[in-house]
């Protein structure tokens, strides 16, 4: 198969590729994009799981320390909590050899978490969610 198909028809060449591999149709099948497609996906999981941890952390600190906004803006921030939860866990249960990465995501999203909601209020000094608590579904940083 050409590779010009990946380039005008991703679509295309996604159904072609897989049924060549159905067929095992192995030397016509596009093993440089392939591969490349299959290390694309690795990291796209990687970053949804960063993605959605930093904004479940944003969340949980609003809801913690924001209390000018809690009152109005509470149930929605607890919301979202859930659904980010629930996608991370998702993720996890799809892709277990993410859960070794986690320590690593936190290290990068809490900073940007961090830095997200101090431009809405003031974070105490001693603001702290921990990767555990952040994951605890029975947690809200009430």
């Amino acid at each position: 198969m050409s590779s010009s198909l990946y380039k005008t028809d991703h679509y295309q060449w996604i159904k072609a590729t897989v049924n060549q591999l159905r067929e095992r149709n192995f030397d016509r099948v596009d093993w440089d994009n392939l591969i490349e497609e299959l290390e694309s996906m690795g990291k796209n999981d990687r970053r949804a799981v960063l993605s959605l941890l930093t904004r479940l952390l944003e969340h949980l600190l609003k809801l913690s320390y924001w209390e000018v906004e809690k009152e109005r803006s509470g149930n929605h921030w607890a919301a979202e909590i859930v659904n980010f939860r629930a996608q991370i866990q998702q993720r996890l249960e799809d892709s277990p050899s993410l859960k070794t990465e986690l320590e690593a995501m936190y290290a990068k999203a809490y900073p940007v978490a961090i830095k997200s909601v101090s431009k809405l209020f003031s974070l105490p000094n001693d603001a702290h969610i921990s990767l555990e608590k952040a994951l605890d579904e029975d947690w809200f940083g009430v």
